[in-house]
């Protein structure tokens, strides 16, 4: 049985540390199931929680355990409407979405309009004497935590049909979405963000099975170049939207993190990390090479899963094990993917 190496590195704050988060699958807490009342079945949770928490994993998601480091709470989904605690943040990641279209349901667009609601509300109620809800200045000192791109991709790749080219020539469109959303919110007094790129798409299950027929396009790992060279150039252009921004957005903080660098060096080297079958879910159907059918998927009838405590890198051939979470989240805190070379608790400890 593999023990999940939690990361060891816990942040100090000296100011309660607020983060407000936009996303999709990689970091919903359980939106996608308050949102749209959908079940997201067992064995999801199955590892930390011993349930379904909404989350599309077996366990805990990297936001969590970067919340951990800061010994604050998980972030509440912002649609969740029984019992939330709003008092460190909310989470507005959702899983499914995207950059666009800018105005369908939950996608980054929509993300920001619900926290600019959500921030007058607050303000308002405030004003009116309620207590324990976040102020003016908790909003300027919170961080603004950005994981988003992953669809937009795959949908122009699996289900437009898009060639590499057409895919490439949307790209821009999608890094405008997000220099909008965080102007969006630094017109409204947010400073301190925190951007996450994309990860190797071509190295995730579901797509080796859909693309991975072609050997001459693998690469030495066995990932299909053509969809990891797409999330490289996404990637690229992320990289100088941040470069662009830092002097325009006056003392404000953008840290840019290589997400794409840490999943994919666990990948290239799982067993360096005690991971086996680097290719294959753990959850789904169709057994090896990838276990990923898409008739069948995690939580279906007739899926199979791996025992707990195997040595998986994938969950159900999209999302991640909690096991690699918890490396990739290490590795965030470790400060060597991200630019500039900052502390996670760089926007509490100042």
């Amino acid at each position: 049985m593999r023990v999940v190496k939690e990361p060891t590195v816990h942040c100090q704050c000296t100011q309660k540390p607020i983060i407000f988060n936009f996303g999709d699958s990689n970091s919903d807490t359980g939106g996608i199931a308050d949102g749209l009342g959908l079940n997201v079945p067992p064995p999801n949770g199955r590892t930390y929680f011993h349930q379904p928490v909404g989350r599309l994993s077996d366990g805990r998601l990297m936001i969590d355990f970067l919340c951990e480091s800061l010994k604050t709470g998980y972030l509440t989904p912002y649609l969740n409407s029984l019992g939330p605690n709003f008092t460190n943040g909310a989470n507005f990641a959702i899983s499914g979405s995207a950059t666009l279209p800018r105005y369908e349901r939950f996608n980054l667009g929509i993300q920001v309009s619900q926290f600019l609601q959500f921030r007058n509300r607050s303000l308002a109620l405030t004003l009116n004497g309620y207590k324990d809800l976040i102020g003016e200045e908790d909003f300027q000192n919170a961080l603004y935590t950005i994981d988003i791109g992953q669809n937009d991709l795959a949908v122009s790749i699996s289900f437009d049909h898009l060639n590499y080219s057409h895919v490439i020539d949307k790209i821009p469109s999608f890094i405008t979405e997000i220099k909008d959303a965080i102007w969006n919110i630094y017109q409204r007094g947010g400073k301190n963000f925190w951007v996450h790129n994309t990860g190797p798409l071509g190295c995730l299950p579901q797509n080796l099975a859909l693309h991975g027929q072609n050997a001459s396009e693998l690469d030495e790992h066995g990932c299909p170049q053509p969809l990891n060279n797409a999330a490289k150039a996404f990637n690229e252009q992320l990289c100088v939207l941040c470069e662009q921004l830092r002097p325009q957005l006056i003392n404000a903080t953008i840290v840019y993190v290589d997400i794409y660098s840490i999943k994919y060096d666990l990948i290239a080297n799982a067993p360096n990390y005690g991971f086996q079958s680097p290719l294959m879910a753990c959850c789904g159907s169709g057994g090896p090479p990838y276990n990923n059918n898409a008739g069948i998927s995690c939580g279906q009838t007739g899926h199979t899963v791996c025992n707990e405590g195997s040595q998986f890198i994938s969950w159900d051939g999209v999302h991640y094990t909690e096991a690699a979470n918890a490396v990739f989240a290490s590795k965030i805190l470790s400060t060597n993917y991200s630019t500039p070379q900052v502390n996670f608790n760089f926007f509490c400890n100042k």
